[in-house]
């Protein structure tokens, strides 16, 4: 018979999860419609029985057990029993769940996880005085967001460790932070490293819950946006993680001292470290904790106790309720205290109910107010306004849009000499000036919280986006690699203006891994049998594989690109009129022709040690000329080169040719 807790003692007190003591631990879970919950302990991992005790359920909807000994270092999970017949807000029986609030888990490769939980008493790391980036205008940063695997993995970087945290520390070849460092980025957003159900039904299998995978030819939701655990770092990305199928993987502690070994590394570096956190849901099909414990609490449900999906992921979170909101914000403290993390982007953010975001914010700048809090502003709604005006960055689709255009088919954009169908002249021009309320498409109340980019891990990259626009045949065929990753004449014209319209709007900037180098996402043929290998891919969530890996030969092939961004890079950084400067100080310049944009920008108002002059020429055959302000003028960036050094000295009058841009300074 499993032993009971003593009745006597009062848990209500004690956090959820487990509380290692020498003497004994005490374990809370959160499941208010069990009808009763056991604990399971195993002393070893791949023990199949453990010793069962049961919890005495409270009145505040926990269940808790005290259990005597030296727990340190063993394995537990949860039996959750549900009553007979089962309530609509609670899942039938499935087996042991981890715990929601574990602080490691081991977990087999395997769409259904079978985690188990680790005892843990606390654990000494070295930080060597490390603590947070200091980022006092969230316009100075210029973020490079990556995956911790797909930025290291690929053979050409010949990284030691590759394809894992120690191989992002970049002993080796190509890649890592030495990368980071040449392309002159100061902060890094990594794609989701929480623990995450990595793995989904084979193809065309159906599961027990009657889920049939008609979509995934891979089986795999490699960039991690489905997360199963939001206290435990993913530890497929551990140095030692057994990548083989049904293994155990998160055995010991080591993805956990990795991680914090990059984070010191980047902080060391003066990079920002910036986590993309997924709330909104949880994983559609491993044993969640979460579903099996309080299903009709953690979930938003509908009339027919099925769950909601406005994340287009089958189960969105209930936000709203207190256990939830709770989770969030102590999982965010979390990874700000134990991981020095220095901010978030949250990931369909707009699922998040105002009082949990405004929570969030209190809590995260109470501990540091440096925090950088970053919403992709839409799930079920849209509203960019409602972030900029709690100070959060928020993603700017427009200037995506507006700039690159949204389908590379039907609605491209100023690069291409046309208008996205939100975008027009006036609008063009509100982009430069920081997207601000009050403009033609504007949605921030200051340019400090308006992140500008152009590429995300979503939709094609920037180049690909590129190639199908002047070669709509790419958007269905299959070519050769060698056909696409070398960037044409125009393909790498076009490329350079929309980088210098990026880096000369005001705001902060982003850019995805790749970019900087025209990166071809091209469907390798493999071992799966996929029907558009040869293809560009535009959604390539699920392939772990070398259709996301960087190829840094790709890089060498189109080295002149990424000497431009890092031109780019340089001079925005010792440019503040180029980021920060007031929208009045933007002035634009009239000309007859809606397609040639030029600015005279101030450096007063931002403190810069010079005035600019920016001009934008998005015909695609029609070259023009520009009249300067009186006297000399540095060039500092044309369509062919970018540099914080003066590159020539001119004054008088200017042309602009075809899909091109200048940036010219003078001392104030």
């Amino acid at each position: 018979m499993p032993d009971s807790p003593r009745p006597a003692l009062d848990f209500s007190h004690w956090p959820p999860g487990c509380t290692w003591s020498a003497k004994a631990s005490v374990f809370r879970l959160y499941s208010p419609g069990a009808d009763s919950v056991e604990i399971e302990v195993w002393d070893r991992l791949e023990d199949e029985t453990g010793r069962r005790h049961a919890m005495a359920a409270g009145d505040d909807g926990y269940w808790s057990a005290r259990v005597n000994g030296d727990l340190k270092g063993k394995w537990y999970a949860y039996h959750i029993h549900p009553p007979d017949p089962v309530p609509s807000g609670m899942e039938p029986y499935w087996g042991p769940v981890s715990d929601p609030w574990s602080k490691h888990v081991a977990s087999r490769n395997h769409y259904l996880q079978h985690a188990r939980s680790l005892v843990e008493a606390g654990d000494a790391y070295d930080w060597e005085g490390d603590t947070w980036v200091k980022v006092e205008d969230y316009r100075d940063l210029i973020i490079y967001e990556a995956h911790i695997k797909d930025f290291t993995a690929h053979l050409n970087g010949k990284l030691d460790h590759a394809g894992s945290y120690k191989g992002f520390l970049g002993a080796g070849d190509r890649g890592g932070i030495p990368y980071l460092k040449e392309l002159g980025v100061n902060a890094v957003e990594f794609l989701p490293l929480q623990k995450a159900a990595r793995f989904e039904p084979p193809y065309m299998e159906t599961t027990a819950s009657g889920v049939s995978n008609t979509w995934n030819y891979y089986g795999r939701n490699h960039w991690g946006y489905m997360t199963s655990h939001f206290f435990v770092p993913e530890t497929q990305y551990a140095s030692d993680a057994d990548q083989d199928p049904g293994a155990w993987v998160g055995t010991n502690l080591t993805a956990r001292n990795e991680l914090r070994d990059v984070v010191k590394a980047l902080h060391r570096n003066r990079m920002a470290v910036i986590m993309d956190v997924v709330y909104n849901h949880v994983s559609q099909y491993d044993i969640n904790a979460l579903k099996q414990a309080a299903k009709g609490e953690y979930f938003k449900l509908d009339e027919n106790g099925k769950y909601t999906s406005e994340s287009g992921c089958g189960n969105d979170s209930n936000t709203h309720h207190p256990e939830f909101r709770r989770l969030i914000i102590e999982s965010v403290l979390y990874w700000m205290r134990e991981y020095h993390v220095d901010g978030f982007r949250f990931d369909l953010a707009h699922l998040i109910d105002w009082e949990t975001i405004d929570e969030i914010t209190l809590e995260a700048r109470k501990l540091n107010p440096d925090v950088i809090l970053i919403a992709e502003p839409w799930g079920g709604g849209y509203d960019p306004t409602g972030f900029s005006k709690r100070g959060w960055l928020t993603w700017n689709d427009q200037i995506r849009n507006g700039v690159k255009g949204y389908d590379p088919v039907h609605g491209k954009g100023y690069i291409f000499g046309t208008w996205h169908h939100e975008s027009d002249r006036g609008s063009i021009e509100n982009y430069l000036r920081g997207t601000i309320l009050g403009g033609s498409n504007g949605r921030f109340e200051t340019s400090k919280t308006a992140l500008n980019y152009l590429e995300s891990h979503d939709g094609y990259t920037l180049g690909d986006f590129i190639r199908i626009g002047l070669n709509q045949n790419l958007i269905h065929e299959k070519v050769r690699r060698d056909e696409v990753v070398v960037l044409k004449d125009n393909e790498l014209r076009l490329s350079k203006l929309a980088a210098m319209f990026l880096f000369a709007a005001q705001g902060s900037v982003m850019i995805h891994q790749g970019q900087e180098f025209g990166r071809a996402k091209w469907i390798v043929p493999g071992r799966v049998n996929d029907p558009n290998s040869g293809r560009l891919d535009h959604n390539s969530y699920e392939k772990d594989n070398a259709t996301n890996y960087i190829d840094y030969s790709d890089l060498e092939q189109n080295r002149g690109l990424f000497e431009y961004y890092r031109g780019l890079i340089a001079l925005r950084k010792t440019s503040p009129a180029l980021r920060k400067a007031h929208p009045d100080s933007v002035r634009i310049v009239g000309n007859s022709d809606p397609l040639l944009l030029s600015a005279l920008i101030d450096g007063e108002s931002s403190g810069d040690s010079f005035h600019y002059v920016i001009s934008f020429n998005g015909n695609v055959l029609i070259d023009h000329e520009l009249v300067l302000p009186e006297g000399f003028w540095e060039i500092v960036a044309t369509g062919e080169y970018a540099s914080n050094k003066s590159l020539a000295k001119i004054s008088g009058r200017v042309i602009i040719p075809p899909a091109s841009g200048l940036i010219l300074r003078q001392q104030r």
